[in-house]
């Protein structure tokens, strides 16, 4: 198995695309669902660097408090907040409302 950044990266891009529309999921939990615990911060990493991949759902992921920390890395000033509440998720003050409702927890085969 490989331990570089692409495969991890890779890795990560796996859970995102089946968090389920509606639903969202943050950096930690990414991480500790493959079993890298403290690595919320390569999991971002890896976020940042999906933005050409057409499949991934970013916008799905936020911090551990609900908040869009990644707004910054998408077109325009307002398209993370967009994708979110297109798909019926309230957002103010780039802050979920409802998080613990619309939070969904990845599991990854072992």
């Amino acid at each position: 198995m490989k331990s570089n950044n692409d495969n991890f990266f890779e890795r990560v891009y796996e859970i995102v695309r089946q968090i389920p529309e509606g639903k969202v999921t943050s950096y930690g939990a990414i991480a500790k669902a493959l079993g890298a615990t403290r690595s919320a911060r390569m999991v971002g990493w890896a976020m940042n660097a999906s933005h050409n991949i057409e499949d991934v759902p970013a916008h799905r992921v936020v911090n551990r408090k609900g908040l869009l920390t990644g707004k910054h890395h998408f077109d325009g000033t307002n398209l993370m907040q967009q994708l979110l509440e297109n798909e019926g998720i309230k957002v103010i003050d780039n802050q979920i409302i409802d998080f613990e409702k619309h939070f969904w927890e990845p599991k990854v085969d072992s």
